[in-house]
């Protein structure tokens, strides 16, 4: 597995380069926003670590730059841990986020869980792709990919882990907490809204009237659940 790392602070980016090469990844580095995205233009990375304030372009800036063309999984790196700043960091398409300081364990930690959950793109072993369609609204699991209308979308990481499990369990509502938990898939510590960011953005993607959503639904006071 392939990561890139990039911030500005040399010492740290030395410290999470030793410790994830340790883990059995391979790890190229970058100090500032440029790097972030032309190295991530080329580089067939599966995961960057991008901290937020960063010289040249800051985090916010490079991450919504590389989503134009990756959906590669994206960790935030952030000394700050105003709910704003948090929710800009998703809004941008990052996946996760992780405030400083921070303990080298948790970062692993959450280092393979994203990678682990990315790796659900390998081939499964069935002959035919297992297709989930309801209305225009499709996803092909074991190839990651969704449609709408039957034009392919792209997704983030944690959006299609979201769409794909409020897919498999149709008309179940979920509280958002509920959602963090069985979704993000470890113990999560972020703001509950993080969930009704990707709610909007998967709405945007894959509805034909985002504003009068037909199967990503909110049930007012308790959750979301899709449509059955």
């Amino acid at each position: 597995m392939k990561i890139l790392v990039v911030d500005d602070e040399k010492l740290l980016v030395k410290g999470i380069k030793f410790n994830l090469e340790n883990e059995g990844y391979t790890v190229d580095t970058g100090y500032d926003g440029e790097d972030a995205v032309n190295m991530a233009r080329s580089g067939g990375y599966d995961l960057i670590i991008l901290d937020l304030m960063m010289p040249k372009k800051d985090g916010l800036e490079a991450c919504q730059e590389i989503r134009s063309f990756s959906t590669v999984p994206i960790i935030m790196l952030t000394a700050r841990s105003e709910r704003a700043d948090l929710l800009m960091g998703f809004e941008s398409g990052a996946d996760d986020y992780i405030t400083k300081p921070f303990d080298v364990l948790e970062l692993k930690a959450r280092v393979r869980a994203m990678l682990r959950r990315a790796s659900l793109s390998a081939p499964a072993a069935a002959e035919n792709p297992a297709i989930l369609q309801r209305g225009h609204i499709a996803v092909d699991e074991q190839r990651r990919s969704a449609y709408r209308d039957g034009q392919a979308v792209e997704l983030t990481m944690k959006e299609f882990d979201l769409i794909l499990f409020l897919m498999k369990n149709p008309g179940k509502v979920f509280s958002r907490e509920a959602l963090l938990d069985l979704v993000w898939g470890y113990e999560y510590q972020g703001d509950t809204r993080t969930v009704d960011v990707h709610i909007r953005r998967l709405r945007e993607k894959l509805e034909l009237n985002p504003a009068q959503p037909a199967y990503i639904i909110t049930k007012w006071g308790v959750g979301y659940y899709f449509a059955d």
